[in-house]
């Protein structure tokens, strides 16, 4: 039932989301110029990996295979900090869901290096099929960043990330796992929308 319900809600989104598609596909080119999508090789099980997708946020790097800490964050474009906060530049990750790489809910899709850096972590995490959003990325996604901001290079973020970040999300992935069902996805898929929806609500 879950993958079935991925699939006819992703068509439904990507029906009503052409526009949007395209007008943000015109705005990366006319404000940041091409490429338009950032791919990056994530992992679905320890072992598999697949190509994620999403519109560029970030000029190019080579430590855009690290965890993204304060140090990095003069590399957002003005664009893209309104892609991120919005959660709009991870729209293209319905293809990854069409695909089967990922589902809507589940703990969010691991870099290699972490895969092999906590392998016995992610055995067990990634025993879900990883997610746009999760019950991690709802309740610590902000502690994450609050915990990589001021960070000033890519080996103190890189510490933070695996010696305090990595095991914390996992104990939340753990909780969702063992109580997972398609309600529990629905209520965090809507709770989700409900915090991105919250600050436009108050500016009103």
């Amino acid at each position: 039932m879950k993958r079935a319900f991925d699939i006819i809600v992703a068509i439904l989104i990507l029906i009503a989301a052409a526009p949007i598609l395209l007008s943000i596909t015109i705005l990366v080119i006319l404000f940041d110029g091409a490429p338009v999508l950032y791919i990056s090789e994530r992992m679905k099980t320890p072992t598999t990996s697949f190509r994620l997708v999403k519109f560029r946020t970030m000029r190019s790097s080579s430590d855009s295979l690290r965890a993204t800490g304060g140090y990095n964050q003069s590399r957002v474009t003005t664009l893209g900090k309104w892609l991120r906060s919005s959660r709009l530049d991870e729209l293209p990750q319905l293809w990854n869901i069409l695909k089967g790489d990922m589902s809507f809910v589940g703990p969010r899709p691991p870099l290699r290096r972490y895969v092999e850096m906590c392998d016995d972590t992610y055995e067990k995490v990634l025993r879900n099929r990883p997610g746009v959003t999760g019950l991690a990325s709802l309740l610590y996604h902000h502690h994450e960043e609050w915990l990589l901001k001021d960070t000033s290079d890519p080996s103190e973020a890189e510490d933070i990330y695996c010696r305090i970040c990595v095991p914390q999300k996992a104990k939340i992935d753990l909780i969702y796992q063992r109580h997972s069902s398609l309600c529990f996805d629905i209520t965090i898929m809507f709770a989700t929308v409900l915090r991105r929806l919250k600050p436009l609500l108050h500016r009103r």
